[in-house]
């Protein structure tokens, strides 16, 4: 069957836009808020299970694959039901991923935990898929990418609140003794703070979808036909948008890797020696970066050219990458901590001058983009293999080769898009 995207709708009554920009700056605060609890329950689980850092990975790969395989199938599932029903579809899913939490710890099994968590984002890419695209559909189109922007920001509030609860209620209950030789009850015992946390976040997703369903029927969105995935992808041969793609993949990646090792990396001695719970708080500082950069890069978007300010930032975490790997103690962990700041315009501003000329196939675009997110599923896996191989200072050498990347695309792209520019087919 022929995917199929929803045509723009009539415009909706200005009370009734004010009310879903609200529902959408919830969503992005929601997901965006869950996805930062993989960075706290990462040292939880690598303790519980004595795993290394290339196996303690596997969580991020489980998550983000999700966006791999059901980015598809979620627009197929918009385009089908529209964006009400397909976000209350995505909620449900999300609380159905936090109930497998309680089998996950029942069973005591790794493999168990990675189930969930996949449940877990297969609901969060489908709420995603819904987010983006409905927001650029609430206002005026030439302001669509300052929503996009401000909406992130909530996302970026978020990830700054959740790891911070979540390192009191998860890594707080850690037990003081060698939880490596852990099992049965011992280690259902261990994992009860998981499930707690992620029971609680099933009945606030389970309230949510309730009112979701009260008001499905506030945006009135009509399907309509669209290319097959094929004619989306031909897409790629626009060297503009292909590079784009990429970066997102390594922005992503990038971004998801130094948030997994944050806590493990604050802990060595050589950086800050912190216990996990302590650790567990200075991740907010990451996250928090990213919320303030936003509002700040909103700004500066609009007097300087975004390929230049995309290259610039991408510079500058590099070289606070270098200097994270190559000195000791505070200077060593905050470094590592303040590349959220400069991270935070990097998704929506790589976004936008990916899809830049694409014109009425801005659509598929998106679509080919949201699947390039699997690099959260990729490069932490890759930079936990090199952690274990090197240690996690040389480990940062993983992101850092993907923000260089970054940085040639923002110089590529510092000039607007013209209709001269490289491209094999439309």
């Amino acid at each position: 069957m022929t995917p199929r995207t929803p045509s723009v709708p009539a415009p909706a009554p200005e009370s009734t836009v004010r009310r879903l920009r609200l529902f959408v700056f919830t969503l992005f605060f929601v997901f965006g808020g869950i996805t930062s609890l993989n960075d706290v329950i990462i040292p939880k689980l690598k303790g519980l299970f004595t795993l290394n850092y290339g196996e303690v990975m596997l969580i991020q790969s489980a998550f983000f694959a999700a966006y791999f395989l059901i980015s598809i199938p979620a627009a197929a599932i918009v385009t089908r039901v529209g964006y009400m029903r397909a976000a209350l579809i995505g909620l449900l899913t999300m609380t159905a991923g936090c109930l497998l939490f309680v089998p996950a710890s029942s069973s005591g099994q790794f493999a168990t935990f990675l189930g969930a968590l996949f449940v877990l984002a297969a609901g969060i890419t489908i709420v995603q898929v819904v987010a983006n695209p409905l927001i650029s559909l609430l206002g005026k189109p030439e302001t669509a990418h300052s929503r996009l922007t401000f909406a992130q920001a909530f996302n970026s509030l978020g990830t700054t609140i959740f790891p911070y609860v979540g390192s009191k209620l998860i890594l707080g209950s850690l037990a003081p003794a060698d939880t490596g030789h852990l099992s049965g009850q011992a280690l259902v015992h261990e994992t009860a703070a998981i499930v707690r946390t992620y029971l609680g976040l099933a009945t606030i997703l389970a309230l949510f979808a309730a009112l979701v369903w009260v008001f499905r029927n506030q945006f009135a969105d009509a399907p309509s036909e669209s290319p097959t995935l094929r004619h989306a992808a031909k897409l790629l041969h626009r060297l503009r948008f292909a590079f784009g793609t990429l970066c997102i993949f390594l922005y992503v990646g990038a971004e998801v890797a130094i948030g997994s090792v944050i806590v493990n990396y604050l802990m060595q001695a050589n950086v800050l020696g912190l216990g996990q719970q302590e650790a567990g708080k200075h991740v907010p500082l990451y996250w928090g970066g990213a919320m303030i950069g936003r509002f700040i890069g909103s700004y500066l978007l609009r007097v300087i050219s975004p390929g230049k300010v995309l290259a610039s930032a991408a510079a500058v975490v590099i070289a606070l990458l270098l200097v994270s790997a190559n000195s000791s103690g505070a200077l060593s962990g905050f470094s590592l901590l303040a590349i959220g700041l400069f991270n935070s315009i990097m998704f929506p501003t790589i976004f936008s001058l990916a899809c830049e000329g694409l014109g009425p196939r801005a659509a598929e675009g998106s679509g080919i983009i949201c699947v390039a997110i699997v690099g959260g599923a990729v490069v932490p896996l890759i930079t936990g293999h090199v952690a274990d191989l090197i240690g996690l200072k040389g480990a940062l050498l993983v992101p850092a080769l993907c923000y260089a990347g970054i940085a040639a695309f923002g110089i590529y792209a510092r000039r607007p898009w013209s209709a001269t520019d490289p491209q094999r087919s439309n």
